[in-house]
């Protein structure tokens, strides 16, 4: 009776298999498979967001088990096998009965589990040993496809778009972060935006993005990024706050993704309250420092170069110049990195900070965020999305970086 809203060709599907396959056999050589359990994981290898586990052998074909919406999964999917199943005790038999029998040593990407769900499995499975292969499957998604590309291009077009060409229009000193908010909502549910943002790390959470007007941009955050906020509340400390105005004279920062078809771009937009010509040198100065590093990882973050040779540039510029103290954060909001991998989650592999020497290459995709806290005034700066291409990286998401002033 009904049709797939949209599915994931199969061809991609079995470029994604192959992908987590190959480097299964380097981050768990033991094991002859890999169980996942996230949902997001899930729909990327799978084509659809199935709550229960998907089983991918070396050889042999994929199994999706599902606890709750087989016949969704079904539409969706291009994965021969689609079974239901109650409890982890029928795993490995459903496996067995469709010809991919589990193996011995299994890998399991475990941050898509609770501890509890973890000793459960344990339990129902005794007899089999399990090991860590998340990063088998982290190393897969961080090279992207040229069908994901597409949807990653298209994204950063309407995010540019919202951002830079039609959110400034409906600003105005004197509103406050939460009226900002909203309204940064509207132009980017018109624009196509699908309503939520996810995020990898455990515990993480995001809602729209952050909008810090003046000094909310320094303001103490638990966020594992360098822009403060106040946000809602701290039962939400997220989007902005109704008792902060933006006042004339202040900068504003929005740091606010965009999401199609499941996937990200990042981007920061910085605008000035009033016009060009009054924003103060400091101001100036600092954001022009974060458009520099910006455009030279931009010209630098070509294939076999690592994020941490990318890093050590930009710290090495901001200790020289003068900007040690706020690059990256004032005090407890410093963070050791200037950007990261993006596409299914906001917060995807590799970090562009030290020790992370794993070559760039090309098709991966990063944002790119080099920020400047001046204490007792705001953070400025930048963040774009950038897909790795043999000449460097070309910016996705807009080549327009100056902070837009608005009267």
């Amino acid at each position: 009776m009904f049709e797939a809203i949209a599915n994931i060709p199969v061809e991609e599907l079995a470029r994604r298999h192959d992908a987590v396959r190959r480097h299964l056999q380097t981050v768990a050589p033991e094991a002859g498979g890999i169980l996942v359990f996230s949902r997001l994981n899930i729909y990327y290898l799978t084509g659809t967001f199935g709550q229960g586990v998907l089983w991918l052998p070396l050889s042999g074909d994929p199994v999706l088990l599902i606890r709750k919406g087989v016949n969704r999964a079904r539409l969706e999917s291009g994965i021969k096998h689609v079974l239901p199943f109650k409890s982890y005790s029928e795993l490995a038999p459903l496996c067995a009965e469709v010809g991919s029998p589990f193996t011995p040593t299994i890998a399991a990407v475990m941050n898509g589990l609770t501890w509890q769900l973890g000793k459960m499995l344990e339990a129902k499975l005794k007899g089999y040993s399990i090991m860590p292969g998340d990063h088998a499957v982290a190393l897969a998604k961080m090279v992207k496809s040229e069908f994901e590309l597409d949807i990653l291009r298209r994204c950063g077009e309407k995010h540019h778009r919202c951002l830079y060409s039609i959110l400034p229009k409906h600003l105005h000193p004197g509103m406050t972060e939460r009226e900002i908010s909203h309204k940064a909502w509207e132009v980017f549910f018109a624009e196509g935006h699908m309503g939520i943002l996810r995020m990898q790390a455990h515990g993480e959470e995001a809602f729209l993005g952050h909008v810090a007007a003046g000094d909310s941009g320094n303001y103490p955050s638990a966020f594992n990024g360098p822009l403060g906020l106040r946000g809602e509340h701290p039962g939400s400390a997220l989007m902005g706050n109704a008792g902060k105005v933006w006042k004339e004279g202040e900068p504003l920062m929005l740091d606010i993704g965009f999401q199609l078809e499941g996937y990200h771009t990042d981007k920061t937009q910085a605008y000035f309250a009033g016009p060009d010509a009054n924003i103060p040198d400091a101001v100036r100065k600092a954001h022009d420092f974060c458009i520099e590093m910006q455009n030279w990882v931009c010209d630098n973050a070509k294939p076999g170069v690592t994020p941490a040779e990318l890093y050590a540039y930009c710290i090495e510029q901001a200790d020289s110049r003068g900007f040690a103290e706020g690059f990256m954060g004032l005090g407890e909001n410093k963070v050791p990195f200037i950007g990261h991998g993006i596409g299914l989650t906001i917060d995807e592999f590799p970090p562009i900070a030290k020790g992370f020497d794993l070559p760039l290459e090309k098709g991966m995709v990063i944002a790119i965020e080099p920020k400047q806290g001046i204490r007792g005034v705001a953070m400025v700066g930048v963040e774009n999305t950038f897909e790795i291409t043999e000449d460097g990286a070309r910016c996705i998401s807009g080549d327009s970086y100056e902070m837009v002033p608005v009267e």
